[in-house]
């Protein structure tokens, strides 16, 4: 017969509800408390009765993960990162791709109401254009990334800021003229704008002049598309002294088109990118990024989601996971740019 919660109750030596609170995930339970449970779950083999929960509760124990790009590397390892810490809350993870479409956000709030995900993880990249509906029937969602939401709860990294420090970090390498792979111009999304903004602050407050030319459009984040970028750029323009790119997958395409015209990173060209993904890492030579703490940043959003399912009233947060400047060998100082000792 299957076992009941009050069968791994009884084995673990508390009460039902506490085996719920493990399982669930939602309510804080001590870690000796929590590992008698789980010990006691993997001996008897405990399976938990969905359908039953969810007649019960309302709760499907299913969420939506909703990532604009399924096959860029830092939604794939991202994605993995909310699986991961789902999993331990007892929860399963509906995986869906956006486009960076608000049609497609608005059909997945649309599906919650209908109560076929307990609640949303959304990333939407669009200034302003995140269409939410305006009654109590909206589903407990998070927003991660870039794009505003004053309604909602968010987890972010500060774009403005994260990009202004590995501004000053090339600035500090001795780099002045510095381009930017994914600038704002055309572009719209909120995560060019921000780190734009950052970007062009760290030059101001350096007291270098900021040029258009070396703030280069790409609609196409994705190493073709950043290789295809820096390729219009140089057919008409020198080498800059650095290029920071606004993610890891525009900086391994620049790299590699780099490495097509014999230019020589970091010798002729610092080069570095934003996310801190394992290609970055792999790359040839390694790249210089913004990092920060993936596991953190997905516990963070999911702590606020549950928080969100169990209290609907409860206020509105934003939560800022730090970030820090990694540097490897794709950039390195420029000497002849350094101030005397």
């Amino acid at each position: 017969m299957r076992a009941t919660v009050k069968d791994v109750a009884a084995r673990a030596g508390v009460s039902a509800k506490t085996v719920s609170n493990v399982i669930n995930g939602i309510v804080f339970v001590r870690p000796e408390t929590k590992e008698r449970v789980e010990a006691a779950l993997r001996e008897l083999d405990y399976v938990p009765n969905l359908s039953a929960r969810g007649l019960r509760n309302g709760r499907s124990g299913v969420i939506a993960l909703a990532l604009p790009d399924l096959a860029t590397p830092y939604s794939a390892e991202m994605a993995h990162h909310f699986v991961e810490a789902a999993h331990a809350r007892g929860w399963g993870v509906q995986i869906e791709e956006t486009g960076g479409r608000p049609d497609r956000e608005a059909q997945l709030l649309l599906r919650a109401r209908a109560r076929l995900v307990d609640g949303l993880i959304l990333n939407p990249t669009v200034i302003d254009e995140l269409d939410l509906p305006d009654d109590s029937d909206l589903p407990p969602a998070v927003v991660i990334g870039e794009v505003e939401q004053p309604s909602l709860d968010q987890v972010r990294v500060d774009p403005d800021q994260a990009a202004y420090d590995m501004t000053r970090f090339l600035i500090q390498c001795g780099h002045r003229q510095i381009a930017v792979v994914g600038s704002d111009q055309g572009s719209g999304t909120s995560t060019a704008v921000l780190r734009t903004r950052g970007y062009r602050r760290a030059l101001a407050d350096s007291g270098i002049e900021a040029a258009a030319h070396l703030e280069i459009s790409c609609d196409d984040w994705t190493p073709r598309g950043g290789a295809s970028a820096i390729n219009r750029y140089l057919d008409d323009y020198p080498v800059p002294e650095a290029i920071f790119c606004f993610t890891d997958s525009l900086a391994i395409g620049v790299l590699n088109e780099l490495w097509r015209r014999h230019i020589v990173v970091p010798d002729d060209v610092s080069v570095a990118g934003f996310d801190d993904v394992a290609d970055g890492e792999f790359a040839t030579p390694p790249l210089t990024t913004v990092s920060f703490d993936k596991t953190a940043f997905a516990n963070a959003a999911l702590d606020r989601l549950a928080t969100r399912i169990s209290d609907r009233t409860a206020a509105q947060t934003v939560t800022t996971v730090g970030h820090v400047i990694v540097e490897r060998a794709s950039t390195a100082a420029r000497t002849s740019n350094l101030p005397a000792p």
